[in-house]
């Protein structure tokens, strides 16, 4: 018998709803019920690929007795992290404070009004390593409500004023200086791991955000290291076995510090920040390693995370037939068999396939050395080595495909499609794939017809069901794809389409009195406190993306209100990033936007014309971190000038392609040729 969760639309509650306990959603029924009861709720918070909450779930949930327990003293709440942020925020805050840390599954107990008084994480069915068991826990939070309940109420209250004040404003609001980035350098320096790349030790994070912020230091610095860090931590983490090697694509992260075992699930928006992340590598060094990397990571979300209607899906589970990580695995004699004894010695050796294996017995393919290097060992020529690798990534991918799937979140988020849209578009352009802008105009229209209700942006969409309203990272993130759609496409309805989500994030989101972003609209379900998260955690918050969004469509509209609210919000967390900048990567980046002087480069030409083509390569190949991009076309009618001021006037030459460079719309000698437009930006002309 399927208890409430069946009428959900999330793979994670959609998982839970045969279980013996009676989940019920968030919402009001089980508020009410708590209330009407006076029960405390017990609120379970994961995700579909997360390891440990199907551990948890098997153990627990899925208990007879540990349900019936559950059932009898409790409210019980399932929440899907990914869909509702807003309460994983608050509630993954009240956890750490209560215990020092956090993660999922995460286990609260709340009172009926919804305030937190005790929880945790993952508990076992039986105590062991210091953790009481799962039961344990239920019957003493039981009877702590019943026989101290003055006490909980009063713990309740400390924890609820906790948390309003995490995260609110600085009453004092500095001016923004670039000494916060210098500050931020000189950490990023201190915490990088020089042999193998990246920040701190195991479990090891990519941590794109960063790696954006040494890429953009040394643009604006021209400190060499910053960029070697950047090239290096890249470059380990592809060779590693982070690295999907068959398939291409990153699992989240490495529990080593060498990047070898990952935690093997596969999420949306790791793939999406990475891909851009060696996208802008590329363009920064012209290494075609860090443009195979991506190339090989968009293909793969086009081929296995895309759904018909042009969505993207949100992860892949690390378990296959209830093994973590058993999808990914090779053992010497599966190569052997599928690549005969000569190519497959090859293959084991570059791969570093052991009998021994490197996870439980079997190996995850990682290249340990480089192609000359084991050629040279090998006795082969590294042309020779390539083609084994090269086919023998194919036919180990097609046996692969063959095996029992992780299981697939099919959901598709809004915020986790922008990342991805900005990815695609952005990629499309730089590498001239008309294929990727195919797929990104596809998911730009599908975001905006079909994650939409009455003229609002929605949060989560699966099998035609849009629902959950919006939340601020969701605007910000789509609006600032768009702009990269625009970038790609020529298309100014995505201007206008980024106009609409950034007004409506002012109007909605925005405090002007506090000079802050909240997270959740000023008309949203009232929760224990209006969350307003600031740290840059796996994902941008909602804050720095809507800084950086709102910058650059400052720059490209004029609209200076754009540019206002941002500088304040920037300036509300300035002693944040001061303080702790390794939690604040986009926002740094947003602050190293707002300090610079922007770029503008309109073009006016045929968007197919090959002079067209040649001056948009030159600009496309460089790491112009800063730059806007705005175009003019013959038949345009004027629509793109009337919103883009930078266009005004702005008509090809002489009847060839023409570009204009310019900053805050004082622009230089209009140019025609591609060595005269790189000579403007003091760039290289691209081959």
């Amino acid at each position: 018998m399927p208890n409430r969760l069946a009428n959900e639309t999330s793979p994670y509650l959609l998982q839970h709803a045969h279980n013996p306990v009676d989940w019920y959603p968030w919402g009001p029924e089980a508020l009410e019920r708590a209330l009407a009861e006076d029960r405390p709720i017990l609120l379970s918070v994961g995700y579909s690929a997360c390891h440990w909450c199907h551990v948890m779930e098997r153990e627990s949930f899925e208990d007879e007795e540990t349900a019936a327990l559950m059932n009898r003293l409790y409210v019980n709440v399932k929440v899907d992290r990914e869909e509702r942020p807003d309460l994983d925020s608050i509630y993954m805050t009240a956890v750490q404070q209560m215990t020092g840390h956090g993660g999922w599954p995460m286990t609260m107990f709340l009172t009926p009004r919804g305030e937190p008084f005790y929880g945790g994480t993952y508990y076992p069915p039986q105590p062991r390593h210091g953790m009481p068991s799962f039961r344990q826990v239920l019957l003493a939070v039981d009877e702590a409500w019943r026989e101290r309940r003055a006490e909980i109420d009063r713990s309740a209250g400390e924890i609820r004023d906790a948390l309003a004040r995490t995260g609110a404003a600085a009453a004092a609001q500095p001016p923004l200086e670039a000494s916060v980035l210098e500050r931020a350098y000189a950490d990023l320096t201190r915490r990088f791991e020089p042999r193998w790349g990246g920040f701190g030790s195991a479990p090891k994070f990519p941590q794109p955000m960063l790696i954006e912020l040494l890429l953009r230091h040394w643009k604006r610095t021209g400190t060499a290291d910053a960029l070697r860090m950047a090239d290096f931590t890249l470059r380990m983490m592809a060779a590693g076995g982070m690295y999907d090697h068959a398939g291409g694509g990153f699992a989240r992260y490495s529990t080593d510090n060498q990047w070898l075992v990952p935690h093997f699930e596969k999420m949306l928006y790791d793939n999406a920040l990475l891909s851009r992340a060696c996208l802008h590598a590329w363009q920064a060094t012209h290494d075609d390693a860090h443009r195979t990397v991506v190339v090989e990571t968009l293909t793969w979300v086009a081929r296995e995370m895309t759904s018909p209607e042009g969505g993207f899906y949100s992860a892949l589970d690390a378990d296959s037939e209830g093994e973590e990580g058993k999808f990914y695995l090779w053992t010497p004699a599966e190569v052997d068999e599928l690549l005969g004894p000569d190519d497959g010695a090859l293959f084991r050796r570059y791969y570093d396939v052991s009998e021994a294996g490197n996870f439980e017995g079997r190996n995850i393919l990682h290249a340990a050395h480089g192609v000359d290097e084991i050629a040279a060992a090998a006795g082969v020529t590294p042309q020779r080595l390539r083609e084994v690798i090269g086919r023998g990534r194919t036919v180990l991918y097609e046996a692969r495909a063959k095996r029992v799937w992780p299981g697939l979140d099919d959901k598709v988020l809004t915020s986790w499609n922008a990342m991805m849209l900005h990815a695609f578009a952005e990629a499309a352009r730089m590498l001239e794939r008309d294929d990727w802008l195919a797929i990104a105009r596809r998911n730009a229209e599908f975001l905006t017809s079909q994650l939409k209700a009455e003229g609002r942006l929605l949060r989560t969409y699966k099998e035609g069901r849009a629902k959950i309203p919006a939340f601020l990272e969701d605007h910000a993130l789509l609006a600032d794809a768009l702009i990269a759609v625009y970038e790609a496409t020529w298309d100014i309805r995505w201007i206008r389409e980024a106009r609409t989500l950034a007004d409506a994030m002012i109007e909605r989101f925005w405090e002007d009195d506090e000079g802050a972003f909240y997270d959740t609209a000023n008309d949203a379900e009232a929760l224990v406190i209006r969350p307003r998260d600031v740290f840059d955690n796996a994902t941008p918050s909602g804050n720095s993306a809507a800084v950086m969004a709102l910058l650059r469509l400052a720059e490209l509209t004029g609209e200076q209100r754009y540019r206002q609210v941002a500088e304040r919000a920037l300036a509300s967390m300035a002693e944040y990033m001061a303080r702790v900048p390794m939690g604040f990567g986009h926002l740094l980046c947003a602050l190293d936007c707002a300090l610079a002087t922007p770029v503008e480069v309109a073009i006016a030409g045929e968007p197919a014309a090959d002079d067209t083509r040649a001056l948009l390569r030159t600009v496309n190949r460089a790491w112009l971190p800063n730059a806007v991009l705005a175009f003019a076309s013959s038949g345009d009618a004027g629509d793109s000038a009337s919103l883009i001021p930078l266009l005004e006037g702005r008509t090809a030459q002489g009847g060839r392609a023409t570009a204009y460079v310019c900053e805050r719309l004082a622009c230089r000698q209009p140019v025609t040729a591609p060595a005269a437009l790189a000579e403007q930006l003091g760039i290289e002309a691209a081959s």
